[in-house]
């Protein structure tokens, strides 16, 4: 093929032979490291991980015109060695071309039906509140573990994919979450990262075995649901559940056999991996500043008390009465950059930012780089609510706020994510003060970020003291 007109590819470090750029990148926090070529090679650079190249975009703008500006270019995923074993090309995250369109498709309009961003699911969303808030009673202000507000988020997503909530004992239910953790963990170890960028060194190594082997035994798990939903097909019309839309999907026209049994299976993969880790992550995160920043939380509490008054339940319409509330679940999405990148990848020959990127290059658009850009906030490096309120206290819309991503592959759940985490924050803080453990001062909390698929809070306790007495 003919070389393009222009300039070729960004600049950046010179590779060295075998493992390129790999000495430069820190592998648990490959986005930092990134961020610091960024000073010296400028927003958009290329990078070699062994014999692959990359292109890194950083920074709001570069980002944004990535995203936003190129429509259709930049809407596949580059084939990642793992993902490409565990779903062969199938489900939603890490498909491209007509099978991700379908699958998208299909999921946007599912979740619409099944009421997301709407009365139905906040209704679902508020019984597992009442659920969650029942186990946190029975710790009666001692400490419980930070990882149990996971369940809920979880529960919310699995009563839409399965059509039916947990309880929170019920072996499928502690077995999904098991594994789903250790999977994501498995994800971030440098061993996985080993083996996407040297995927013959890893398959001699071996190196993919314990992921798959977990995998697996979630797909067990997910057979088993799909086979207790398969024998009662819905009534032409109502969906009362994702699984129950694929199926009948798949037993429709379905000519390229996009819906097939193994897609199937991978769609629900992906919405039960993705859906589950993110939801529960930023809860998590949540709670955990909000025991490290107690004025900031004392300031939601008294907003809600003002608003809501002692006893009812949030409702999503609040949002814009809480401007308090809702600026303080912005930052603390903001400041976690809990997924800090997903990379893209070229459909066509492609001219971003002033070079031209031929068809098939990775294209990795930092979200972190744009969530903590010193151009667009005011104290990146800081936890601060500020950045989404203006002078008078109202609620501020900030273009940079983008931790679902944004264009085309924009998160597929992001309005299921903000619904349920509003529900749940506003509801855990109304009723609960959240407290570091009996000995620790708020400010020993640890909030380093342990590695995994996804910037997740190190494990820990906090204590959830009832505040209305009489409520």
């Amino acid at each position: 093929p003919h070389p393009l007109p222009g300039p070729s590819l960004a600049p950046g470090p010179r590779p060295l032979p075998l493992i390129g750029n790999l000495h430069l990148l820190r592998v648990s926090q490959q986005d930092r490291s990134f961020m610091e070529l960024a000073k010296q090679y400028g927003p958009v650079f290329t990078v070699h991980l062994g014999h692959q190249k990359m292109v890194v975009l950083t920074g709001y703008e570069a980002v944004r015109e990535a995203l936003v500006g190129t429509r259709q270019e930049l809407a596949g995923r580059p084939p990642i060695a793992i993902f490409q074993l565990i779903q062969g090309g199938g489900g939603i995250f890490f498909s491209s071309g007509p099978r991700w369109r379908a699958a998208r498709q299909l999921t946007v309009r599912v979740l619409h039906s099944l009421g997301v961003g709407r009365a139905p699911v906040a209704d679902k969303v508020l019984q597992e509140l009442r659920c969650l808030t029942g186990q946190l009673d029975s710790y009666g202000g001692r400490p419980f573990p930070l990882a149990l507000l996971g369940w809920a988020p979880s529960n919310i997503l699995f009563a839409l994919l399965f059509g039916q909530r947990f309880d929170y004992r019920d072996p499928v239910f502690v077995s999904l979450l098991g594994l789903i953790d250790e999977v994501m963990v498995l994800l971030g170890t440098p061993s996985i990262q080993l083996f996407n960028i040297c995927p013959w060194l890893g398959a001699l190594l071996q190196l993919h075995r314990p992921v798959l082997r977990k995998i697996e035994q979630v797909r067990s798990l997910l057979q088993t649901l799909l086979e207790a939903r398969r024998p009662h097909p819905p009534s032409q019309g109502r969906v009362q559940s994702y699984l129950d839309a694929l199926i009948q999907q798949g037993q429709g026209k379905d000519p390229e056999g996009l819906f097939a049994e193994d897609n199937v299976v991978a769609c629900t993969l992906d919405m039960v991996m993705a859906g589950t880790e993110t939801t529960a992550a930023t809860l998590q995160w949540a709670a955990l500043l909000m025991s490290k920043h107690p004025s900031v939380q004392g300031r939601v509490q008294e907003e809600l008390d003002r608003v809501l008054g002692p006893g009812r339940p949030p409702r999503l319409e609040d949002q814009r009465s809480l401007p308090y509330t809702n600026a303080v679940l912005h930052e603390v999405q903001r400041y976690i950059t809990l997924l800090p990148h997903m990379p893209r990848c070229t459909a066509t020959d492609t001219r971003l930012c002033g070079y031209l990127l031929p068809k098939g290059t990775p294209v990795v658009p930092l979200l972190s780089s744009v969530l903590l850009d010193e151009t667009q906030w005011e104290t990146p490096r800081q936890f601060n609510p500020d950045h989404f309120l203006a002078a008078d206290g109202c609620f501020v819309k900030r273009a940079a706020f983008l931790p679902f991503s944004a264009g085309r592959r924009v998160c597929v759940g992001e309005s299921l994510a903000r619904s349920e985490l509003f529900l749940l924050f506003a509801g855990l803080l109304q009723r609960y003060r959240l407290l570091p453990p009996p000995g620790l001062s708020p400010a020993t909390l640890d909030t380093t970020p342990t590695p995994a698929f996804t910037m997740r809070p190190p494990a820990q306790a906090l204590c959830a003291v009832p505040r209305l007495q009489g409520h």
